[in-house]
């Protein structure tokens, strides 16, 4: 009887715990109803099946919500792995993998094709409808050939870098995207692009998110890390910062490594009319309803100066 009672006690606060959650959860989705969230995904959520699941429950939710969730996925770690048992050497110049023809072909087959589709299939096994697409669907992303300069410290110079089939975004084809925020289709979308020369391109999936958060006017980006968020010098996470604290830690090189590219694609997303910008760790269970609807959130927030 006493284990009865005590598992009736342990039910009941567990009940007002997810009701408590559901009230919080309430204003939040009063405000972002009818708004577009752009979600970056990667990292090890995408490789962990309980997590990829809990991704895609957490998607489908915010769709059935209101919300038109925009999911871009990366795949480096995937591409890396089709390319070393096709026995292809990778090489990288500051982050990015070097990209001949053969390793483009490589990387679009992951990408537009194993990744994009097994995410597509995880959010439709729990009750959502999603679509894929690559950059090269409808033109949605146009991208110019990435420069790069390396620095020669033999002859003290600077020399453009040949990255091969590296691209970044020019223009994102907004009308696709805004087709399919009024369907019940969730875009997920792989970051291949179509050059201005006619060419496939791989992008970085942290600027491809960012780009098309930018040309949404997205209420927000959200990055999916590895880390818990931005550390700050005593590496402590950094719950809230604007745009000119971001760029001081950048500055200072309090962000280093990895984390670089993604404060500054938030910052460059919320310089162009984002509204906020998340950095997140994916490895958290439902990591994405925690920073949305709720007071205490996780991770860092990141807003415009103006808006803070």
């Amino acid at each position: 009887m006493t284990d009865n009672n005590n598992q009736n006690i342990a039910n009941k606060k567990r009940w007002l715990r997810t009701a408590s959650t559901i009230s919080e959860a309430l204003p939040y989705l009063k405000n972002f109803s009818g708004h577009t969230f752009v979600i970056k995904y990667g990292g090890h959520a995408m490789g962990d099946d309980s997590l990829a699941n809990n991704f895609a429950r957490d998607v489908v939710l915010l769709k059935h919500v209101g919300i038109n969730p925009i999911v871009v996925h990366g795949g480096g770690p995937q591409i890396g792995d089709m390319l070393e048992r096709l026995g292809i050497e990778s090489k990288f110049i500051d982050g990015h993998r070097v990209t001949d023809s053969e390793t483009m072909k490589i990387a679009e087959m992951v990408l537009s094709g194993n990744i994009n589709k097994e995410i597509v299939s995880k959010i439709s096994a729990v009750g959502g409808k999603a679509i894929g697409l690559s950059g090269k669907d409808g033109n949605l992303i146009t991208c110019r050939k990435l420069k790069r300069k390396v620095y020669d410290s033999s002859s003290n110079t600077e020399t453009n870098a040949n990255l091969g089939f590296v691209g970044e975004p020019k223009d994102i084809e907004v009308n696709v995207l805004k087709t399919l925020a009024k369907s019940d289709f969730i875009p997920v979308v792989a970051p291949i692009g179509i050059g201005i020369d006619g060419k496939t391109y791989n992008i970085n999936a942290d600027t491809c998110a960012g780009a098309i958060a930018s040309a949404m006017s997205a209420a927000k980006l959200i990055m999916m890390t590895d880390v818990p968020g931005v550390l700050d010098s005593n590496h402590n996470l950094i719950n809230h910062m604007n745009t000119l604290e971001a760029k001081k830690l950048l500055d200072n090189a309090v962000v280093s490594d990895g984390m670089i590219p993604k404060v500054e694609t938030c910052i460059n997303a919320i310089e162009q009319n984002v509204g906020a910008a998340h950095i997140l760790d994916g490895r958290v269970t439902h990591v994405l309803l925690l920073e949305i609807f709720t007071e205490h959130g996780t991770g860092t927030m990141l807003k415009n100066d103006a808006k803070n």
